[in-house]
C-alpha cells in the first residue's frame, strides 16, 4: 500500500515504512548536491529527516509519520543525485517501524 504526505511517498510493506521523494518535490528542489542526514533514531510528525542542498533551495525534509528509523539510505550521502532518480530503489530516504498504523491509513492515497 502506498500513500502520500509532505512531499513524500510511503511504501508500506509489512511493517516496514519506506519513505521516499514524490516526483512533484523532486522537480520543485532541482538537482540535490548534499545530503546530512538527522543523528536521531526516532522521529515525530514533522520532525526532521535530514538536510539537502540542491540547485533551487535548502531543505530540510520533514517526516509525515512518526516512527523510529530501521535504515537510511546512506548512499545519497556519497552520491545525492540518487534522490533525483525516477528509481524507488534509488530514491528512498529511510525506513521506519513502529509507525501507527492509523496515521499512515489518514495519508492521501497515492
Amino acid at each position: 500500500m502506498k500513500k502520500r504526505g509532505d512531499f513524500l511517498f510511503i511504501e508500506k510493506n509489512g511493517d516496514v515504512y519506506t519513505l521516499s521523494m514524490t516526483p512533484e518535490l523532486q522537480d520543485d528542489i532541482g538537482t540535490v548536491g548534499f545530503v546530512e542526514f538527522i543523528d536521531e533514531d526516532t522521529l515525530e510528525v514533522g520532525g526532521a529527516i535530514l538536510n539537502l542542498e540542491a540547485s533551487k533551495t535548502v531543505l530540510e525534509l520533514a517526516s509525515p509519520l512518526a516512527g523510529k528509523i530501521v535504515e537510511r539510505n546512506e548512499s545519497v550521502t556519497n552520491e545525492p543525485t540518487l534522490l533525483n532518480s525516477a528509481k524507488s530503489e534509488d530514491n528512498w530516504v529511510v525506513k521506519l517501524t513502529n509507525v501507527d498504523e492509523s496515521v499512515f491509513n489518514e495519508l492521501e492515497e497515492a
